[in-house]
């Protein structure tokens, strides 16, 4: 919310100390994604929020408190609706994917004197970004809320790779570089698979319950992309397979209510928060 982020360490189930500064003028956290490099950053995390901030906390060596390191507001201040970052990054920083209510996607770096610089920053023609991903090759995927828009940016310029418009439109979605494959919420009937080099007719769809309310649900991969994990608002999360379309469970986070944010671990069991 407006007091910025809370952070536990989740097997003492203590809070850690964190220290963000002016969190109430930066608006309510929007979403969040950890980062590292191959240099062994330290446990860094990246949030943005709905007045256009992206803040940078990291986790001291020295008292393990996490401090924050660098903040920016982007453009015109308008709400940050996603990001994600490079794991392939190089050395000389964190190369990191934002979108923006106002259908703009932009790179950028945190470099390693923590200070952020600019790749690119296009605006899509009628694009709300929901989510983002990095491609194998450097560039980036986008993802359309209202439009169902599949586009790929190249990572050093920005300009347009392909596009196409999924069946729907997208609540939240999820990249499987390996499988060659990403899943959409597609907030009516469940959860639909396409093909990262196909074209807009899908793989599968996943089917759920019928929601009682339009509202965007987290979904992921699991198990090297086996294994199709997704919330929803009747307080389950569905365990899919993801070669059959089958159900194998359904997890009971509670008797109703909304299950929209999802994280899987590295066992089988997701983390389910919300």
């Amino acid at each position: 919310g407006t007091e910025g982020v809370k952070l536990w360490d989740t097997r003492s189930r203590k809070e850690l100390t964190c220290s963000p500064l002016n969190c109430e003028s930066r608006g309510t956290v929007s979403c969040a994604v950890w980062i590292t490099t191959r240099l062994g950053m330290a446990e860094t995390l990246c949030y943005g929020t709905g007045l256009g901030y992206v803040a940078f906390l990291w986790r001291s060596p020295i008292d393990m408190h996490f401090q924050e390191i660098c903040v920016r507001r982007l453009g015109s201040g308008f709400e940050i609706t996603c990001m994600s970052w490079d794991p392939t990054s190089s050395d000389a920083g964190a190369r990191i994917a934002i979108g923006t209510r106002d259908k703009i996607v932009q790179v950028l770096v945190l470099n390693t004197n923590s200070q952020l610089q600019a790749v690119f920053s296009v605006q899509l023609d009628n694009t709300v970004p929901k989510s983002v991903a990095f491609a194998d090759d450097r560039g980036v995927y986008a993802f359309g809320l209202y439009d169902g828009n599949f586009i790929k940016l190249n990572g050093d310029d920005g300009t347009v790779v392909k596009e196409y418009t999924c069946k729907s439109v997208i609540g939240h979605a999820a990249v499987n570089q390996k499988r060659g494959v990403f899943m959409v919420d597609n907030a009516a009937d469940g959860f639909t698979l396409y093909r990262l080099d196909g074209n807009e007719e899908p793989v599968r769809t996943f089917i759920t319950a019928p929601p009682s309310v339009s509202v965007p649900k987290q979904v992921a991969f699991r198990a090297e992309g086996r294994l199709i994990v997704g919330g929803s608002d009747n307080g389950s999360v569905y365990v899919f397979e993801r070669k059959t379309g089958k159900l194998l469970d359904t997890l009971r986070h509670s008797n109703g209510g909304l299950v929209q944010t999802i994280a899987v671990g590295i066992e089988f069991l997701p983390r389910i928060r919300y």
